[in-house]
């Protein structure tokens, strides 16, 4: 069975622009199928905002078709019923935290510190991505 997770958007970032590295390979599992990544409305369009700002428009294209090429198969898409406001010292955080918490899955990011709080008062699941890889290597 694959994991449940949510990829906060830097390292979905780091994953299809460096390709190598530990988010390259969490991208690799999530092309492999090891993975079921959930997202929500609001995490695809800052996906989308964050690729499309910080890429040039030829390499945009070229993510971006990666990218829609994986949410069309091991996606869940989140329908957001409950938030849990505020949980995160960057309020801009707060809508990856509604998607892990609605989606029952584990959160993969750089940033744990801005997901301590969800984390203790909530229970939520926060994961690097070395530690994610980790995990994943002890899954039969």
């Amino acid at each position: 069975m694959a994991l449940r997770v949510v990829l906060d958007t830097n390292v979905v970032f780091e994953g299809l622009t460096k390709q190598t590295g530990v988010c390259g390979l969490i991208i690799d599992a999530w092309r492999a199928g090891l993975l079921t990544v959930c997202v929500s409305n609001a995490l695809l369009n800052e996906y989308d905002d964050v690729l499309s700002r910080k890429l040039s428009a030829w390499r945009y294209a070229e993510v971006i078709a990666v990218l829609d090429e994986l949410l069309d198969e091991a996606t869940h898409f989140v329908r957001i019923y409950y938030t849990w406001r505020p949980m995160s010292s960057d309020p801009g955080d707060e809508h990856v935290i509604d998607c892990a918490m609605n989606a029952n899955a584990r959160l993969i990011t750089s940033n744990v510190r801005d997901f301590q709080g969800a984390s203790n008062r909530l229970g939520l699941q926060v994961l690097t991505p070395i530690e994610f890889v980790k995990l994943l290597a002890t899954i039969e």
